[in-house]
């Protein structure tokens, strides 16, 4: 358990060293979460605007590729600064991260598919009138919360298999010199080795983006650079 906590201090003094750098280089995420929300308060998509809030953290790993560069040429000590994240682009494992990269855009496609069946088997498949009769249809009425229960329990499902697949994976494809399945089965061999560890690093990665979340996703711009650098010194605690 003191991995994770290592990894976090290890994660604060990497984007203290380079705050500027690492700000730059993630500042797109929150930019993008801002425009899924507006997209989601258009009244035919509000049934899914807090799944695609909360799909949009299986993302995360894919949106950090280049804080893990960073933290990898700094560990080195090479030189680090804002092009050093975008470097990945020239990396011999930018082809294996491009499609480890889809297979969590298809997990996440998958996971919204999921949530509005969900919503047309409760209080679908008719749109809202507004937020605010959504709101009072998921509290007040049993549809409404056995769609609360059945997607939460349906989500907490997503996040495992999404915490399983990418806890080590991106990492170790920059790291050495694997293919996508060594990547996949080795991030699955952690978690089944050390499941304690690894899901209170899921739950620790889960609450620090919902804290970033709650400002606008402002926060995010702070939050993510530390989870991704920390995630690569989780990496490199987790695999000899």
């Amino acid at each position: 358990m003191n991995d994770v906590w290592a990894a976090l201090r290890a994660g604060k003094e990497d984007f203290l060293a380079c705050r500027t750098d690492a700000i730059f280089a993630v500042l797109i995420y929150p930019l993008i979460g801002l425009v899924l929300i507006a997209i989601g308060f258009q009244a035919d998509r509000i049934p899914l605007l807090f799944p695609l809030l909360a799909g949009f953290a299986l993302l995360g790993p894919v949106a950090a590729v280049g804080l893990y560069e960073m933290s990898r040429r700094r560990e080195a000590g090479e030189s680090v600064n804002w092009q050093s994240a975008f470097a990945v682009v020239r990396s011999p494992s930018f082809g294996a991260v491009l499609v480890m990269g889809l297979y969590m855009l298809a997990l996440f496609m998958v996971w919204m598919f999921t949530a509005l069946q969900i919503y047309n088997w409760t209080l679908g498949p008719e749109a809202p009138e507004s937020l605010a009769a959504f709101a009072r249809d998921i509290i007040s009425t049993p549809q409404g919360w056995t769609m609360i229960l059945s997607g939460i329990a349906v989500g907490f499902g997503f996040a495992l298999v999404a915490l399983a697949m990418s806890v080590v994976s991106f990492p170790l494809l920059l790291d050495r010199h694997v293919g996508v399945p060594v990547a996949i089965v080795t991030s699955f061999r952690v978690m089944k080795r050390n499941p304690r560890v690894t899901l209170t690093w899921g739950a620790v990665v889960a609450a620090g983006l919902v804290i970033g979340a709650l400002p606008l996703l402002v926060g995010l711009v702070v939050v993510l650079p530390i989870l991704g650098h920390a995630t690569w010194h989780f990496y490199r605690r987790a695999i000899d």
